[in-house]
């Protein structure tokens, strides 16, 4: 996990410093083939995100199943293909112009797919002898969801390469990402959770994770995807919308096991996160049936921003401490963070709303960025510097 983690935090903060900078400055962004608004999706999606999901698979998958994935060796060419995706894309708009076959701009976006889709098939394969295991056959949702997120990745650059925007694939892809967080959360709330129960009623029910109600919301989700993938904007897709965003409300039944537990801040941000998701397929589904003006972007950036941001936020506080040999934070500064970035995220939402201009999108840009700088400064450290308990790696 340790380097990327430590890319997914110099994407969600540089990054996202510069796209404020481009809102309220018109500051120049780079020339990538597709424009400014789909580098931005682009890069947060398959980059920032996608850091965030290898690094948590490669370090989760061991823990869950005893069994060591991957190799120095391996971790250091995964690596090298995630900055080969960056260098390629980035440069995709500025060789020789796009749209040729004879460009450099078109030979930079093909290194860009071929990278990024070896990168998430070599994260599969390194992740395949946790899996095989006995233990590891309760894991595999992971394994099939970083495939599909090769799929939708391969489909993106498919479309890019003939010139097409390719957002459809990315609206997909933070769909595969949705259905990651709900498999990942279930696993990391229940040891969460039930950790906070015993501290404060010990004895008590512990809390489960209950497999139908998180298929029930994983079928709404995946039907939403697919619906909008291929018929937007039709009355079948928002309903389906809502019924996500219903299936995720009622996935948050799981979670009424005592008032005094809110107090506890990991526990009150993994709801949080589900809380975003149920926003965010609301306004969807709520927008593709026409009741709600700025509807999808407010959705979207539930999705992104909230879901996908606070998922990674929660995995690097927990992780980015307990497994490099570090005590967990108990000050107030993780919670703060957390905090940040929701109001980074309803800010964009209702900026979406209500129509807002550049200076607003910036204001949360500038929150995004405060949370994740905050985040860096408690576990930035241990993640770079050697671990001084003896232990080697990722180990507990």
């Amino acid at each position: 996990m340790r380097p990327f983690f430590l890319l997914a935090l110099l994407c969600a903060i540089g990054l996202l410093l510069w796209w404020g900078a481009v809102l309220a400055w018109g500051w120049p962004a780079p020339a990538v083939a597709g424009g400014v608004v789909l580098w931005h999706a682009h890069e947060l999606v398959l980059g920032f995100a996608v850091a965030g999901v290898v690094g948590f698979s490669l370090t989760a998958l061991p823990e869950f199943t005893g069994v060591a994935c991957g190799s120095c060796r391996q971790l250091r060419l995964l690596v090298g293909l995630w900055l080969l995706v960056r260098l390629g894309f980035w440069a995709s708009g500025g060789l020789g112009g796009f749209g040729g076959f004879g460009g450099f701009g078109w030979g930079a976006l093909a290194l860009a797919g071929i990278c990024q889709l070896a990168l998430l098939l070599g994260a599969a394969w390194v992740l395949l002898p946790a899996l095989r295991t006995v233990a590891g056959r309760r894991h595999w949702a992971f394994g099939w969801l970083v495939l599909a997120l090769a799929a939708t990745s391969a489909g993106f650059y498919s479309d890019a390469l003939r010139g097409l925007p390719g957002l459809r694939w990315l609206d997909a892809t933070v769909g595969v990402l949705m259905l990651l967080i709900v498999v990942a959360a279930s696993r990391i709330s229940m040891r969460i959770v039930n950790n906070a129960i015993d501290e404060i009623t010990p004895g008590a029910a512990p809390y489960l994770a209950r497999p139908p109600r998180r298929i029930l919301a994983a079928l709404c989700m995946s039907g939403y995807t697919l619906a909008e993938f291929f018929m937007p904007w039709q009355p079948v897709t928002g309903w389906l919308g809502l019924a996500a965003a219903a299936a995720m409300l009622n996935l948050l039944n799981d979670w009424h096991v005592g008032a005094a537990l809110w107090r506890k801040r990991f526990v009150a941000l993994l709801y949080a996160l589900y809380v975003c998701m149920a926003l965010g397929y609301g306004a969807l589904g709520a927008a593709q049936l026409g009741w709600l003006p700025g509807g999808m972007s407010a959705g979207r950036h539930f999705l992104t921003m909230g879901a996908i941001g606070l998922g990674i936020f929660i995995v690097l506080s927990i992780a980015g401490r307990a497994h490099v040999g570090r005590s967990a934070d108990k000050g107030i500064w993780l919670g703060l963070g957390g905090a940040l970035l929701l109001l980074a995220t309803f800010w964009r939402a209702g900026a979406a709303l209500l129509g807002s201009g550049g200076a607003g999108l910036a204001m949360a840009a500038g929150l995004w960025c405060a949370a994740f700088a905050l985040l860096a400064w408690r576990v930035a450290p241990g993640l770079w510097l050697a671990r001084t308990d003896g232990k080697a790696g990722c180990a507990d």
